[in-house]
């Protein structure tokens, strides 16, 4: 099955960098970025974690939420808020993934030679009623947030 613009946006229950449940179905109402990626604190992550923060603003103003999901655990994450002053939430999905499997974000990955299993870096753009806006497969790190801003005449 493919997630497809339109679909409702698999629904989940994730615990923050605090270790407190966030649940997508208690943000309905407004939109909300969700965004997969591989792991804290390495270039490709704090880049696409840096480009959310340095455009938080205009998220902001238009009341809309930004989640990152990763493997990671609370801890983790809270250090890396930390460290990059990252104003939105981060989320646990703990193997064996299965918010990220509901967005197909989860799966064999190739890097370096080596095959794993691994969090994709995906991201979509969920509506306020709950269905998937937008959709994006492959992402550029570095300008995620910049062509969700421009996707969504934002800008």
């Amino acid at each position: 099955m493919t997630l497809k613009i339109g679909d409702p946006a698999p629904d989940f229950s994730l615990p923050n960098q605090e270790g407190s449940p966030v649940s997508l179905k208690d943000l309905r109402g407004q939109r909300v970025v969700i965004y997969f990626y591989p792991k804290d604190d390495t270039p490709g992550c704090t880049k696409e974690a840096c480009n959310f923060r340095d455009q938080w603003t205009i998220f902001q103003q238009q009341g809309i939420q930004v989640l990152g999901i990763s493997k990671d655990g609370a801890a983790s994450h809270g250090k890396f808020v930390a460290k990059y002053n990252l104003p939105f939430t981060l989320l646990t999905d703990a193997e064996p993934c299965p918010v990220a499997e509901a967005y197909e974000s989860y799966g064999l990955k190739k890097f370096m030679g080596r095959e794993y299993m691994g969090m994709m870096r995906h991201t979509f753009v969920v509506d306020a009623e709950g269905k998937l806006e937008l959709i994006y497969l492959k992402v550029k790190a570095e300008e995620m947030a910049d062509q969700i801003i421009g996707d969504l005449g934002l800008a």
